[in-house]
């Protein structure tokens, strides 16, 4: 009699094997603690980005081996942060990987986007710039399609809501200057940030991006409402429009 798996491979013995089967524990069971006891003594920082992947992936696979999954997945995307970052459907056509186990790893990510938000909602953003720029490199760097976001502030210079207006294809996304006011305007908002992120990797504003900067600058200092700056968002670095004298 054999052990009966799941779509993911999670075994299940009968009763009557679950003695045997203790006897003789799968190879990965030790590997798991070490994992484990590494992680609570040193931190993420003792870990390669592999094994910082297996531990996200153990709860999702109890029977599983996660080091080739968690291989596969840095090979395919090329590092932690932009495995976790991937749309779901990408994760999925990694071997190994279902629902649940995707799951798990766009938990983490939403989990680090949650506190990262946490850290410049409802504080002024302005003396906290390079925690901004984090979080919005970790929420839209890796996207594969343009998203066009605006962070609204209070008088006080204040964070007050942060909402995705517009997601494009892999070079547009068409922007209303006149949705953007309406929606500052719904929030009281006294001043906003402009982000948008370039799939391509390169921050390098574009003629379009210039222009419709322009418009929403126009139409918003026509109801006195601030547009502090516009970040465009590459996957290593940004560009503010702000120091780069384009605002």
């Amino acid at each position: 009699m054999t052990a009966m798996s799941n779509k993911e491979g999670k075994h299940r013995f009968p009763s009557g094997m679950k003695e045997a089967a203790g006897a003789a524990l799968p190879h990965y069971v030790g590997h798991r603690q070490r994992l484990r006891d590494r992680f609570r003594k040193g931190g993420a920082g003792a870990m390669p980005d592999y094994e910082l992947m297996e531990l996200v992936l153990f709860r999702a696979l109890p029977r599983r081996d996660t080091k080739p999954i968690a291989k596969a997945l840095l090979e395919r995307f090329g590092s932690f942060a932009e495995a976790v970052s991937a749309e779901p459907e990408l994760l999925m056509e990694v071997r190994g990987l279902g629902k649940s186990s995707v799951t798990e790893i766009k938990l983490i990510h939403a989990a680090a986007l949650r506190l990262m938000q946490g850290q410049v909602m409802d504080r002024p953003v302005l003396s906290s710039w390079s925690t901004l720029l984090d979080y919005c490199r970790a929420s839209m760097g890796y996207a594969k399609k343009e998203r066009f976001r605006i962070l609204f502030l209070d008088k006080k210079n204040r964070l007050i809501a942060d909402e995705v207006q517009q997601e494009g294809t892999v070079d547009h996304t068409p922007v209303y200057p006149r949705e953007v006011i309406k929606r500052a305007l719904e929030l009281s908002s006294t001043a906003i940030i402009l982000v948008h992120n370039h799939p391509s990797g390169d921050p390098t504003p574009s003629q379009a991006d210039i222009d419709m900067t322009k418009k929403i600058v126009k139409a918003a200092n026509s109801l006195h409402i601030a547009v502090h700056d516009h970040i465009v968002i590459g996957r290593n670095s940004e560009v503010s429009f702000r120091s780069s004298g384009l605002l």
